[in-house]
């Protein structure tokens, strides 16, 4: 893919906040390239290939229990990849700022997935 659009960045998140929602393997999977990446800092997460990615993302289901919100904006794009800000709030968690770095592949999955997630200070 040479340029993602803003409308296809949107409609990944709409599906990637689906899929956080339901946690549901096939959800998850259609997000990702089967050889994509997801990283996470400051956290160990490294999950190479679309098995690991949704492995991975399954184990956080609790991280979900008594209710969430996100918000997000789209920062930039650059070719094939986006940067997106985002606010994730955990009823059990706390809140969260992050980054997205998200590069996509020619049928709009995420070949590469970098996420710098800071818990704020209460």
């Amino acid at each position: 893919m040479e340029t993602i659009t803003a409308a296809a960045v949107a409609a990944w998140v709409g599906r990637y906040e689906h899929a956080w929602r339901t946690n549901d393997p096939a959800d998850i999977a259609a997000l990702f390239a089967a050889d994509g990446e997801y990283h996470e800092e400051p956290y160990p997460t490294h999950w190479l290939g679309r098995d690991a990615i949704v492995e991975g993302w399954r184990g956080r289901w609790a991280w979900q229990q008594g209710g969430w919100e996100f918000t997000w904006t789209l920062r930039a794009i650059d070719g094939a990849t986006a940067t997106i800000d985002g606010t994730g709030t955990y009823a059990e968690l706390g809140v969260f700022d992050n980054q997205w770095t998200v590069t996509f592949d020619g049928e709009g999955r995420c070949t590469h997935f970098h996420m710098v997630n800071n818990e704020r200070a209460e």
